[in-house]
């Protein structure tokens, strides 16, 4: 592996704070900033244009309504490789929701998918 490259595969856990994300926008517009947000954190975090949100990820920022969404969300990120031959990028992020009872003391941890 050359020095600056990252692994392929590989897979983490992140707390993401969405409310100092989307502090100060509009009620009508939370849900759908916060969705974005969530896909520019995974942009930075795996290095790849193409991300991919799960639909309960979706239902849980959602499930309060447009106006309040979660203060913060536990996601697991996935670096994937592309099945499809067109495709621009040979890898895509795969978003999914962690469910946890507190975020306290919740540090970045690589989950081994072995």
């Amino acid at each position: 592996m050359a020095k600056g490259s990252k692994p392929d595969l590989v897979t983490r856990d992140y707390t993401i704070h969405l409310s100092k994300r989307i502090h100060k926008m509009q009620f009508k517009r939370r849900a759908p900033r916060a969705i974005k947000e969530i896909r520019k954190f995974a942009q930075q975090a795996m290095g790849t244009k193409d991300v991919r949100i799960e639909a309960p990820l979706n239902k849980f920022i959602w499930a309060t309504g447009i106006k309040n969404p979660p203060v913060r969300v536990r996601v697991r990120l996935s670096r994937k490789r592309n099945e499809d031959e067109e495709a621009d990028e040979k890898l895509y992020t795969f978003a999914q929701l962690v469910d946890v009872s507190s975020f306290k003391g919740l540090q970045t941890e690589v989950v081994d998918t072995a």
